[in-house]
């Protein structure tokens, strides 16, 4: 189908969903699902928070259709629902997971500090295969590998929302001052001083990132042979074989607890205060999260026969060593079509 017919096409599916053809609305829109749940994922942080962000946007989009005037394109009109029904669900708290000082059965270490950003989850890189393969808008300045990264979201988090809101349509998505200023509702003046303030807060908040060795390419035999090693350590209850593993300044983190750790030495008093009691046997799935290699791990129920899941780890490598450790709890799971429980513990397969 060449570009003419297409537009012709897309100019029918309007009409018709202006109208109230809902089956055309979802064709209208379809395209635009993947890259719009990722927009409010950036903005919220919480995969969770951002399926209700998308559902809030496609509701106001259907509602509002027929006020569409064709001014902006249907991209970015789209984009202006779901970043203003985002910076709404900030606005309005959204839903936040309870702060975790404890686990049960562990007495953590004295952190490094408190996370700030307790509602962080990961997004499951086999959900960004599905996004179109659109080159960001000519002012796109953040690398689209960097965009997804659990170390520029969680940056993300710290700003404002609306710089948040702008940096992203700026930085990352391209689109031209003009255009967020209609997305945002005010003026490029505006949008200029705003995008300043962020870039500067976001450098600060990064800046440690620059003196890092770069991340082995996904999939590279030393990205292999790192996470390989961490996980025999890891599923041997090898703290000192974890250890060595990590770069200096490795971080080791485990929201919603909001303790953090940082050094090998903070990571041993860590990693030697949440390991399982002897015996215990762990299994793991690999998987992928925000560009990064990932595993869910699972503990064994002999008893009952099955496997239990116990979170999902992400790791970020530098070179061949591995300079942030995130286990999330497996509340998480689901989005990456992992289950809770898994047969075979008893049988240890």
């Amino acid at each position: 189908m060449n570009r003419c017919d297409s537009e012709v096409m897309a100019a029918d599916l309007l009409a018709r969903a202006q109208a109230g053809d809902a089956a055309a609305f979802d064709s209208l829109v379809a395209p635009y699902r993947r890259e719009l749940h990722v927009h409010c994922y950036r903005i919220l942080g919480s995969f969770q928070d951002a399926e209700d962000a998308v559902q809030e946007t496609l509701l106001s989009a259907w509602q509002g259709l027929a006020s569409f005037e064709g001014r902006a394109a249907l991209r970015t009109w789209l984009y202006r629902v779901a970043t203003n029904r985002s910076l709404d669900a900030l606005r309005a708290g959204a839903r936040r997971p309870a702060v975790m000082t404890t686990v049960a059965g562990v007495e953590p270490p004295e952190p490094t500090r408190i996370c700030e950003v307790g509602w962080l989850q990961p997004y499951p890189d086999v959900l960004l295969d599905d996004l179109p393969d659109d080159t960001p808008g000519p002012d796109a300045v953040v690398a689209t590998r960097e965009a997804i990264s659990l170390a520029f979201i969680t940056a993300l988090q710290l700003l404002p929302p609306r710089q948040r809101a702008v940096l992203i349509l700026r930085d990352v998505l391209g689109y031209r001052a003009s255009e967020v200023a209609y997305i945002l509702d005010t003026t490029e003046e505006s949008v200029t001083s705003a995008l300043k303030r962020a870039r500067a807060t976001l450098r600060g908040n990064l800046e440690h990132r620059d003196k890092l060795e770069a991340a082995p390419a996904a999939g590279s035999p030393t990205e292999r042979r790192t996470v390989e090693r961490f996980v025999e350590a890891f599923v041997a209850h090898d703290v000192p074989g974890i250890v060595a593993l990590l770069s200096e300044a490795a971080w080791v983190k485990m929201p919603p607890m909001p303790f953090e750790y940082q050094g090998r030495a903070a990571a041993a008093r860590f990693f030697t205060a949440v390991s399982p009691p002897s015996g215990r046997t762990l299994h793991v799935v690999h998987s992928r999260a925000n560009g990064q290699p990932a595993f869910a791990a699972y503990v064994a129920d002999p008893t009952a026969g099955v496997w239990r899941a116990v979170g999902i780890v992400v790791l970020t490598l530098t070179g061949d060593l591995i300079s942030e450790v995130i286990r999330f709890d497996a509340a998480v799971l689901s989005s990456f079509g992992l289950p809770r429980i898994l047969p075979g513990a008893a049988s240890g397969t």
